[in-house]
């Protein structure tokens, strides 16, 4: 820990508005214990409360280096003992309420009456939780609002702090002495580094899509600086405290580059260490977490573990009514004891989409991938621009253009900054699994290339298929959806990698899913051809008779921001990008088939 303290960078931290209403309707200081009665309502447009709670207000929690927390823990009345379940994030313990919460969900059309306005912004509801005989926690975490301390993102910190939380919690009169982790996003892989340091209460945890890596995830996808969306989480690290320091991940990408330090490797859970059960919900489609998620699922060293792999967004999967009933089947079965017969839920449930309509949910397998999956390789042709099992012999060539647009001297010049290639199915070939990109590459009149790949379904008549991942599906959602907010429409598998960060980790890279080491840099030379290799995030996908699969290799970023009001990652491109097909250089898609 101290060399991660050596380079950590620490900035003051962002005014804390103790209004009562910037933060949530109950985000003032008032630590305090009273009952919410049955009918209670935070506001007219939440749910009232379908029986009494007991509201603990603003609890202190010390820490082991003395440093004190505080936490609302809301639980039911009455003398039985329950189990707690935490949601842990530095976004205001009442940030379910607060006006950007409730905006946000107006815009994708969830509807604020589905929850009571008690849970944490990604955390579970109170309400409906307290009713099944549970508590929650929801703590601001250290340096946060009104908590003690120098705000911590993502590491082995926030790990710590959240064993001693759940250790304080196993200890009150009204706990039965198991805790669990449950949430989205920052809720999510906040889990990956408490349940590591391996509390002796926690006894189960529920990430949905969080990522594993704050490097390879969040700051630093492929090798390339994509850092807006970093900055912009760092504005909730607030503290009434304005003496009080917050981490500046943005500040420490942008001074370590590379994934060989201390600050990125303190980022990265110790997977081995993670034995607890566990519930790990994912999606194909979110360009945040899906990476992250997935590398967690596999990597955990959990023997009990489960996968469930949905067709939406995070937001309303988790808050859906089949999902959280799901969820307390899982809760009841290892905080409660109750012999319900989750232990023979099938260990992955997976989603086959198909953008029409008609996606196939809850496919069971012992595995993911499957275990039928084969993986197929797919050559690219550069003269005829398609996808074939069998590698073009003449080596051939296909070029685009990032900064001129097109060239119409050179037959193969595609429009300004792609090259694409299809395969038509001529039967039923549904996906499933891990897709991976293999190109010789070279770059003329530059040193280096940012390249996107994407992996699109295409109808029999060649339109692109997209889906929409929220409820709202209207104008304003689609003018949002266009060219960005990727983790609101699904669009298809990408890929991303700067090739002088295409190094490949041979202790982690498989022959399905390759990593990277990030921790050097390797320029191209004039006229130097290289291979490289791109992991997609995982797909499920079918495709009906005549319908086509197109690949996409990109020197733009296509897919835009993750989120709206986001900017998109601009790539530092220059030049003619190459892609070599054929011959010595059969650059391929490897697919995984089903019965392949």
């Amino acid at each position: 820990m101290e060399e991660v303290k050596r380079q950590q960078v620490f900035e003051p931290v962002y005014h804390y508005v103790d209004d009562g209403r910037e933060h949530g309707l109950l985000s003032r200081f008032e630590p305090g214990v009273r009952v919410l009665e049955a009918g209670y309502q935070v506001a007219s447009m939440f749910k009232p409360l379908p029986m009494p709670i007991v509201f603990e207000k603003d609890a202190a929690v010390r820490m082991r280096d003395g440093v004190t927390i505080y936490v609302d823990v809301f639980r039911p009345t009455g003398q039985e003992k329950v189990p707690v379940i935490v949601a842990w994030s530095p976004y205001g313990k009442s940030g379910g309420t607060a006006p950007r919460t409730v905006k946000l969900f107006n815009v994708l059309g969830m509807d604020n009456s589905m929850l009571s306005g008690l849970a944490k912004f990604e955390g579970p509801d109170p309400a409906y939780w307290c009713s099944q005989g549970y508590a929650v926690c929801n703590p601001d975490a250290r340096g946060v609002a009104h908590s003690e301390g120098n705000i911590h993102m993502i590491g082995t910190q926030e790990g710590r702090d959240g064993y001693d939380l759940i250790e304080w919690l196993a200890t009150q009169d009204w706990c039965n002495g198991r805790v669990a982790l449950s949430g989205t996003s920052y809720l999510a892989f906040s889990q990956w580094f408490i349940a590591a340091e391996q509390p002796p209460h926690l006894a189960a945890i529920n990430p949905n899509e969080g990522l594993s890596d704050a490097y390879r995830d969040l700051c630093m996808r492929g090798g390339m600086p994509d850092l807006a969306f970093t900055k912009r989480l760092q504005i909730n690290h607030v503290n009434a405290n304005a003496s009080a320091l917050r981490e500046d991940v943005y500040e420490e990408a942008l001074r370590n580059p590379l994934a060989n330090n201390s600050v990125w490797a303190d980022k990265i859970p110790k997977f081995d260490r993670i034995i607890v059960p566990a519930y790990v919900v994912a999606s194909y489609s979110n360009t945040l977490h899906t990476q992250g998620t997935f590398r967690a699922w596999r990597r955990m060293a959990s023997e009990a573990k489960w996968l469930r792999i949905h067709n939406s967004q995070e937001w309303p999967d988790y808050y859906d009514a089949h999902s959280t009933e799901d969820r307390l089947l899982f809760f009841n079965y290892y905080l409660k004891g109750d012999k319900n017969g989750w232990a023979k839920t099938p260990q992955v449930r997976y989603a086959v989409l198909d953008l029409e309509g008609n996606d196939r949910l809850e496919q069971p397998a012992e595995s993911f991938p499957p275990g039928d999956i084969t993986d197929v390789k797919y050559y690219l042709d550069g003269m005829r621009r398609t996808l074939s099992p069998q590698a073009p012999e003449q080596e051939l060539k296909a070029t685009y253009c990032t900064e001129t647009g097109l060239d119409l001297s050179d037959p193969n010049s595609s429009d300004p900054g792609k090259v694409s290639f299809i395969v038509r199915f001529e039967k039923e070939t549904v996906v499933v699994g891990y897709p991976k990109v293999h190109l010789w590459v070279e770059a003329e009149g530059a040193d280096d290339m940012d390249l996107f790949v994407l992996v699109q379904k295409l109808d029999c008549r060649g339109n692109h298929l997209a889906q929409f991942l929220v409820p709202n599906q209207g104008a304003i959602m689609g003018d949002l959806t266009e060219h960005g907010a990727s983790v609101l429409r699904y669009k298809g598998s990408n890929g991303r990698l700067r090739v002088s960060a295409r190094h490949l980790d041979k202790q982690l890279s498989t022959d399905t899913v390759p990593a990277h080491t990030f921790d050097r840099v390797e320029k191209l030379k004039k006229g130097e051809i290289v291979e490289v290799e791109i992991d997609m995030l995982p797909i499920g996908m079918v495709f009906y008779p005549g319908e086509q699969l197109r690949l996409v290799v990109s020197g733009k970023n296509d897919l835009g921001a993750i989120m709206p009001g986001n900017p998109a990652f601009a790539p530092e491109n220059k030049g003619r990008h190459v892609i070599h097909t054929g011959g010595s250089r059969a650059s391929y898609i490897q697919l995984p088939v089903k019965g392949g």
